[in-house]
Parts: C-alpha cells; structure tokens; sequence
C-alpha cells in the first residue's frame, strides 16, 4: 500500500513539473510566436508562482530530480518576470521639456466621459489616446469638455471596439497610416511649442483570442524608430512582455514605460468596474528609446473594463 502511495505522488508531482517546464522553455525561447501559445503566455507571472510552489512540493517529497529541474524552470521564469518589478533606467525630468500622455480603453464606449475628463484635470497630459472610441463617446467627450483641455484632436470613432483616437494640446498633422485592420490606430504628427516634433499612435490591435495573425500584423505594422522624428506609441496592445511578438517590437527599439520604472507587473486589465482583481498588463506606453522615461502610473476608470495610464517621457 505504500509503495502505491509513493508511485501516486511521484506521478502526480511529475504531472506538474513537466507543464511548469515547458512554459519555461517556450517563454525562455520565444517559442509562442504565430501560434495560440501566444494567448497563454499572458499568465507568465502566475506560472512563475506556481513554479515556486511546486519546487517546494518536489523538495518536501524528496523528489530531486522533479525538484531539479523545476528549480531551473523557476529561475528561468523568475528572471523573465522580476526585472518588471524592479524597474530599469529613468530619467529625471528636472529642467528637461517633458511630454505626459495618458491613455485609456473606453470599453465600446461605455466608460464615464466625465470620469475620464476629470482623470485629465489631474494629469494635465500633453496627449490623450482613447481607444474602442465610438461615435457616441466622442459626443459625449466632448459635451464633457475635453475640447477645452485638449484642443486638438484626430478620431476615427466606431462602432463596437473600432475605433481610436488622439486628443492633443498641440496641433496634429495626420500621418500615412494603415486603414485595412478590423480596429483602427491613428498616426499623428505633434508639433510642440517649441518647435520640436513627435509621432504619436494610438494603438489598438485586434486581440490574439479574436485572430493570431491579425493581430500580429499590427504590431508588425507599427514603425521601427531610430530615425527622423522619434515614435511614442500609447495604447491597449492586447499584449504583455511574455508574449514574443510583443518583445520583438520592443526590441526594435522602444522602452516600456511601466518597466522602466519598476511597476510593469502592475495589471491595467480587467479594471476595477469588472473585477476587484486585475490579472494582466496589456496597455503599454512604448517611447522611441531616444526619449527617457520619467514617471508612470496605472488609473482607476469609471466604466471601463480596462485601467488608465499615465506616463512622462523627457525628451532627447
């Protein structure tokens, strides 16, 4: 009878070392791109917590091997993970110009537009991208008053989860876009008061879960900087930092403003309206890595499924 007590849990801890080590090995290689790997590479950081727990349960057992390899698996995934914590370079913004940009997913319109005009009268952005921007909403913005805090503007309001759109105190000059994706992300060019440009996207690819493929096309299809004028990219990117595709574009040169500065693990989706506890970190604000990252924050939206966020670039 012992002996089949022993063979059980020998079975049964290898039943979730094997899962715990081959998310490391797809994690640590990237191998979740142009699959639906990709979907469930969001909940990295709660695999790399179980890890934890099941390396704890292999060395109880005194199963060294189980105990071994998942150790190795932890530590792959905690170096993916922690580093979100702990945070990398930021700049400080004293006597260097600054631009702050807040963006927030209005969930098909449905969020609070004076909840979200107030969000603007206490971070003062210089921009403001809103995405899942629907006619209606635009309306009602705008009867809100984000005319006058944000007199510039370029939306493209849809129905449903479509569309986008940026709000600027500086004038805005459309630029060339893509318009064949199922949501649209419009492009800008601002031009700030003293003469200085920045591009601006407000992204909003089509989630993984709706369409792999669509949804890495827009990110292929976002800018890779490094010259002319540098690119700031707000938005719900339906994408973390433990999904390939996603690291690519950073690696094409953009920072993370939420990892910079060491609240990158901090979850902007679901919001508190739809459930009192966040899960994932899909909305992002990725500034050209010539621009350095002063400050970040993750806002509380009325109505939305989605948090804001709040971000403080120095510009080179």
């Amino acid at each position: 009878m012992a002996d089949r007590t022993g063979a059980k849990r020998y079975w049964l801890i290898w039943a979730a070392v094997v899962p715990v080590a081959l998310w490391a090995l797809v994690r640590g290689f990237g191998l979740d791109g142009r699959s639906t790997l990709t979907i469930a590479m969001v909940f990295t950081p709660y695999v790399a917590i179980a890890a934890l727990l099941v390396c704890g349960i292999a060395v109880a057992l005194r199963n060294w091997a189980a105990a071994s390899l998942t150790a190795l698996a932890t530590a792959c995934l905690l170096a993916a993970v922690l580093p979100r914590a702990i945070g990398s370079e930021t700049e400080s913004p004293s006597g260097r110009e600054t631009v702050t940009v807040l963006s927030a997913n209005v969930y098909l319109g449905s969020a609070d537009p004076g909840a979200l005009v107030a969000l603007v009268d206490r971070v003062h952005p210089d921009v403001l991208g809103v995405q899942e921007l629907t006619p209606s909403f635009a309306r009602r913005l705008r009867d809100a008053g984000i005319d006058d805090r944000l007199p510039h503007s370029m939306l493209m309001a849809q129905p449903q989860a479509r569309g986008a759109g940026l709000y600027s105190r500086f004038p805005l000059t459309p630029l060339p876009r893509q318009t064949h994706f199922l949501f649209r992300m419009p492009r800008a060019m601002a031009v700030l008061p003293d003469g200085r440009r920045l591009r601006l996207i407000a992204v909003h690819p089509v989630p993984p879960n709706i369409s792999v493929d669509g949804w890495q096309e827009a990110l292929d299809s976002l800018p890779t900087p490094g010259i002319g004028v540098p690119w700031l990219l707000i938005g719900d990117f339906n994408a973390t930092l433990d999904q390939a595709d996603f690291r690519d574009l950073l690696d094409r040169g953009y920072r993370d403003a939420g990892d910079a500065t060491g609240m990158g693990l901090e979850p902007t989706w679901p919001g508190p309206d739809k459930s009192p506890f966040g899960l994932i970190t899909i909305d992002h604000v990725l500034a050209d890595s010539r621009l350095g990252v002063a400050e970040y924050g993750v806002e509380d939206l009325s109505g939305s499924d989605h948090r804001a966020i709040d971000a403080q670039l120095v510009l080179p």
